[in-house]
């Protein structure tokens, strides 16, 4: 006789859960109050509690569900652009940056503005501005006093400033520079000042236009830039010159119609406002850390007298990974979509969490040591090092602003002795939406 065969249950399909992964219980304005001043205790606390996937809710930006995990943050970089919406994640930046910026864009109209905007960001065109970069970073370095206590990222500002009005501008000289520069910084200081969040959170976005102080600095700058645009379509040596606003008027859409005056001044505000305070965050950071690590600043400054560039790439990595100048990214969904077991609505935003995916100790062990030396064999993940954000939405300044870093930091080295002037290490605080050093990244250069 024979056996009797049994054939083993399959195991059930887990449905995804409809609705939002659980988050913290408190009202919106006071999720909102604690999340613009530590962004990071939320993150944490958040994750400690509900893990790699929750939900949090902030004034005038809905409902964000947070992503931690590789692969939910790999389907949010890789899916449809047309399902995934960065350009309505950043809606809140259309108030400085105007309806044209490539960063509050989605779907034809933004592919077509990143296409005029990638030509000089790249390949030899990026190169040549090495010249320009390591002319600007030599004089404001050499300007920079020894041995006292001195704040860098005040002038880390100064000096991205001046590359950005070289390099995007093209003003290099005379009272024309001058008036710029005075009203780009006011604006920018508008911009990166945490007490600016306050009439945004008290009136929002659509009614601050109006607010007096902003709207005076905003028609301020709109007027030089659209002096600047004026002249350069005047200019009888276009196509003689390299800086972007040059190319921009050069450009042409698919159909073959210029940019207009409008579509530059809001990609020149974009390229302001993304690669000013971001890139000297992330230089003051660098230093800062190297500081505060005189056996890995010691190896840099050697690899760099030896015209290597292996140990530079790898410092500017991993002050990237440790302190991201931000704390994640958005995409708004346009219909609903399944991630990490949850089928979310349409109309909530996934957040693609820098800080914690750059923290993942699966990924990076000892994630909060400064170890350059974790990416001289492993380049970065697509997925799990993503201070520039990912997919057809990635930075399209990532690698400039990687460039421009590695040439200040390069004549920096060369030139000085950096230790700390305060053996602690310094805080991270959020000023707008930038997290800088709570000090400012204060040295003693000798």
């Amino acid at each position: 006789m024979e056996a009797a065969t049994t054939t083993a249950p399959r195991p059930a399909i887990r449905a995804p859960e409809r609705g939002l992964p659980p988050g913290p219980p408190l009202p919106k304005p006071i999720q909102t109050a604690i999340w613009s001043r530590q962004a990071r205790r939320v993150l944490y606390g958040c994750q400690d509690r509900y893990g790699d996937m929750f939900t949090i809710r902030i004034a005038y930006e809905g409902t964000w569900v947070i992503l931690a995990d590789p692969e939910a943050i790999k389907q949010v970089f890789t899916g449809d652009p047309k399902v995934f919406h960065a350009g309505e994640g950043n809606e809140i930046l259309a108030t400085v940056l105007g309806r044209n910026s490539v960063l509050v864009l989605d779907e034809k109209p933004h592919m077509s503005q990143r296409k005029l905007l990638l030509p000089p960001f790249h390949g030899e065109r990026m190169q040549g501005y090495e010249q320009a970069m390591t002319e600007i970073a030599e004089q404001e370095i050499e300007s920079w006093p020894r041995g006292k206590p001195y704040a860098l990222r005040p002038r880390m500002q100064a000096l991205t400033l001046e590359i950005i009005l070289n390099t995007v501008f093209g003003v290099r000289e005379g009272e024309r520079l001058a008036e710029l520069r005075e009203a780009l910084r006011e604006f920018l200081d508008l911009t990166t000042n945490p007490a600016a969040l306050l009439p945004l959170l008290l009136i929002g976005p659509e009614r601050v236009r109006g607010f007096g102080p902003f709207r005076r600095r905003i028609d301020r700058v709109d007027g030089l830039i659209y002096r600047e645009i004026a002249e350069r379509r005047r200019a009888e040596d276009l196509e003689e010159r390299d800086d972007v606003l040059s190319l921009l008027v050069g450009a042409r859409h698919e159909d073959g119609s210029p940019m207009s005056d409008e579509e530059m001044r809001d990609e020149l505000l974009t390229l302001l406002v993304a690669g000013h305070e971001t890139t000297a965050t992330s230089l003051s950071w660098a230093v800062e850390r190297l500081s505060r690590h005189p056996e890995k600043l010691d190896r840099l400054r050697s690899d760099v007298e030896d015209g290597h560039d292996a140990y530079l790439t790898a410092t500017i990595q991993e002050t990237l990974r440790l302190r991201p100048v931000i704390s994640l990214v958005l995409r708004k969904l346009t219909e609903p979509v399944e991630i990490g077991g949850y089928e979310l609505p349409a109309g909530v935003s996934v957040a693609p969490c820098v800080y914690l995916a750059h923290r993942n100790p699966e990924v990076y062990p000892e994630p909060q040591r400064f170890l350059p030396e974790r990416f001289l064999d492993n380049p970065p993940g697509t997925y799990t090092w993503i201070p520039f954000g990912g997919g057809v939405r990635r930075c399209l300044g990532a690698s400039f602003a990687q460039f421009e870093m590695a040439v200040v930091l390069r004549e920096l080295v060369k030139r000085h002795q950096i230790r700390p002037a305060k053996a602690k290490s310094e805080r991270i605080f959020r000023r707008a939406i930038t997290e800088t050093p709570r000090n400012n990244a204060e040295v003693i250069l000798d």
